[in-house]
């Protein structure tokens, strides 16, 4: 197995094209081509993450952080990101990261929160837009049942828990075969009419590559006549947070204890209590402030994220109650998510997870 297949296996799951502006999820170092020995799965890749790798004989650290945000001018060793690329460089140890991309995808690390709460019902707090695309083309009536197939194996037509979705017209198309041509139909020439279907499917974006693959492999023109748009719409399945309901309707301070319990935290800040019971819970991994309006406007109770400043919390008001339970703390089962989704679909392989605490931050 080589390194590209564990990448490959990520990336299905959370495609790179759903991080966010800033980031730098992917490959950070190494080479993909290379055979992997073993994987070692980590928040974040530190100088400590790299001397286990080796010494545990893995030359792939998978981490949710990415190393490296911007570009490094020199590498001599001076901070701890210059010393952690030197030495993974040194040793052959590929380090590749899953940040935004997999906080946005809906079983992505918020899902990982979410289950270690009970939560159910849970859907995106903040939906993502431009991530859809439409396909729209023609295609002989004839075949039509082919190249639709095609498209839904390509896996367009997905609309929220439905599948196989297409729109299908019927009308007349036309066209005139030059010199050199070999019409399906129709002679070289000569002015064709065809009955054809005006077939649309939806997809998201990441898999447009493989939906027009599909059309042309399955289509049985020479030219084939298509259309592709990206839509404003709303993609449910992507974006910021999720929010989902207790079991049972608990009072604040049980709650916010059990928060404490279920992630282990040394501490949680949080707003002042409103003397009601609490149901509707909206959370995110990491730093979470920005989506703190939404979270009121869903109507959450309780709002559990990280890396709120002093003046932030003002903005609870009263509507809700903020948890900040620590940046560490939100994203740590990112590490057992990587192992499921590697576990998942390589059933004879083991990745290794870091025994090594990277939390920066201390408790007294």
């Amino acid at each position: 197995m080589k390194i590209k297949d564990i990448i490959q296996v990520i990336e299905q799951y959370a495609p790179l094209q759903y991080q966010e502006s800033y980031d730098n999820a992917g490959l950070i170092f190494g080479d993909a081509s290379r055979e992997v020995t073993n994987v070692l799965l980590t928040l974040d890749a530190t100088e400590e993450v790299i001397d286990e790798a080796i010494a545990r004989g893995c030359n792939l650290v998978v981490a949710h952080h990415p190393i490296v945000f911007g570009g490094l001018k020199k590498i001599n060793g001076n901070n701890y990101v210059e010393r952690v690329a030197i030495k993974a460089i040194k040793h052959d140890v590929a380090v590749y990261a899953a940040h935004t991309n997999l906080d946005n995808v809906r079983n992505g690390v918020c899902a990982e929160m979410a289950s270690r709460l009970g939560l159910t019902n849970c859907r995106i707090l903040q939906p993502k837009k431009g991530l859809l695309k439409k396909l729209y083309t023609f295609v002989p009536a004839a075949d039509a049942e082919k190249v639709r197939n095609a498209l839904f194996e390509a896996g367009a037509g997905h609309i929220g828990n439905y599948s196989e979705c297409s729109y299908n017209g019927e009308g007349q198309g036309t066209f005139k075969a030059g010199v050199g041509t070999d019409p399906y139909v129709g002679k070289v020439g000569e002015r064709h009419f065809e009955t054809e279907t005006k077939l649309e499917v939806i997809f998201p974006l990441y898999l447009e590559g493989r939906v027009i693959q599909a059309l042309l492999g399955s289509h049985p023109y020479e030219e084939v006549a298509y259309d592709i748009v990206t839509l404003d719409n709303m993609y449910h399945e992507v974006g910021s947070g999720l929010v989902g309901e207790l079991p049972e309707e608990m009072d604040e301070l049980v709650f916010l204890k059990l928060v404490k319990a279920r992630f282990g935290t040394g501490c949680v800040k949080y707003t002042s209590l409103r003397g009601k019971s609490v149901k509707k819970i909206a959370l995110c991994g990491g730093a979470g402030s920005f989506l703190l309006k939404r979270a009121i406007g869903v109507g959450a109770d309780v709002y559990i994220s990280s890396d709120f400043k002093y003046h932030e919390f003002f903005d609870a008001d009263n509507q809700i109650v903020i948890a900040d339970i620590g940046h560490f703390e939100s994203e740590q089962f990112t590490v057992e998510l990587f192992y499921h989704i590697l576990t998942e679909k390589f059933r004879n392989f083991a990745p290794l997870k870091s025994t090594i605490k990277t939390n920066p931050v201390n408790y007294l």
